[in-house]
C-alpha cells in the first residue's frame, strides 16, 4: 500500500532531507587526497546527531555505518573502510537520516582530482538523468514514465542502467512502496498523485548493466569493473507537480571552495 503524505508530513520530510543535504555539503568540504572513507563516515554521523537526527543506514539490516561510500566500479552500498581517496577516484556518497519520525535519503557522486573526460561524462549524464526523471513526476503520469525517461536518457549515451537496484517510496520508513526503477515502460506502474513521496536514484554504469555483490554482503560492483555513478533526490508531489525536498546546493557550494573536487 502506498502511503500518501499530508502537507505537514511533507514539511517534516523536507527538514530531514535538508539535514542530509547539509551532510553532503560537509562531506564535499572534507574530500581530500589521502582522506579515509572511515573519516568521512565518522564526521557525517557526528553532524547528523548534532542536528537532532539519527543515521538511518546504521544498523539497517546489519549495515555497519552511517554512509554508503562507493568508489569507482562500486555501484552502491559500499562500506566505509580505511581506504583512502586518491586523484582520479569518483565517490558516491549516499546518506539517510531520520528526524521527527520521517526519513531523508539522497546521494551525490563526487569527482576527485584528475578525472578522465569519459568518467566525467558518465557522472554528468547520470546527474542529468535524475532531473529528466523528475520532470515526469506530475499528476496523471505513472512511475513507469519516470523510469522510461531515465532509461532512455542514459542508454542514448551508451551507458548501462542497473536493473536489480531501484528507487523507492519513503516517509516514516527508509523503503516504502512504490518501487521506482530506472528502466521501464511509459504508462506502467503506480499512479503519480498529490502526497506521493519517492526517492529517485539513477545508478548508471559506463559499461554494461550487469552487477555483482562482493563477499562483504553489501558492496555492489559492476561486473566489468568499469565506473558507475549514482545520484538521488527526495521528491514529493505537491499541487500536481514535483517538489524536490532535498538539494545539492550545499554540496556544490562546498565544491567551489575545494580545489580537489571537479564540479560536474
Amino acid at each position: 500500500m502506498i502511503y500518501l503524505k499530508t502537507a505537514e508530513e511533507i514539511e517534516l520530510m523536507r527538514h530531514a532531507a535538508q539535514i542530509v543535504s547539509k551532510t553532503l555539503g560537509l562531506i564535499a568540504s572534507e574530500i581530500k587526497e589521502g582522506v579515509s572513507l572511515k573519516h568521512l563516515d565518522k564526521i557525517a554521523e557526528e553532524f547528523i546527531r548534532d542536528n537532532g537526527g539519527v543515521p538511518v543506514f546504521k544498523g539497517y539490516n546489519g549495515f555497519p555505518a552511517s554512509l554508503c561510500l562507493s568508489m569507482n566500479e562500486e555501484v552502491v552500498h559500499g562500506i566505509p573502510s580505511d581506504r583512502i581517496i586518491t586523484s582520479g577516484d569518483i565517490l558516491s556518497v549516499d546518506c539517510g537520516i531520520k528526524k521527527q519520525g520521517f526519513v531523508g535519503d539522497h546521494a551525490y557522486t563526487f569527482c576527485a582530482g584528475e578525472i578522465k573526460k569519459e568518467v566525467q561524462d558518465l557522472v554528468r549524464v547520470t546527474k542529468e538523468s535524475l532531473y529528466v526523471g523528475i520532470e515526469q513526476v506530475k499528476s496523471g503520469n505513472r512511475i513507469g514514465d519516470v523510469s522510461y525517461a531515465i532509461q532512455q536518457y542514459a542508454e542514448k549515451h551508451g551507458y548501462g542502467v542497473v536493473r536489480e537496484l531501484v528507487g523507492h517510496g519513503l516517509g516514516k520508513n527508509l523503503h516504502e512502496k512504490p518501487e521506482v526503477p530506472n528502466y521501464g515502460k511509459r504508462g506502467s506502474g503506480a499512479k503519480i498523485q498529490n502526497g506521493l513521496t519517492i526517492a529517485i536514484e539513477p545508478m548508471i554504469n559506463m559499461g554494461t548493466k550487469d552487477i555483482k555483490q562482493l563477499n562483504d554482503g553489501w558492496t555492489i560492483i559492476t561486473k566489468d569493473k568499469k565506473p558507475s555513478a549514482h545520484f538521488e533526490h527526495d521528491v514529493a508531489v505537491v499541487n500536481g507537480k514535483a517538489d524536490i525536498l532535498s538539494t545539492f546546493s550545499y554540496a556544490e557550494e562546498a565544491m567551489k571552495k575545494n580545489s580537489f573536487l571537479v564540479k560536474i
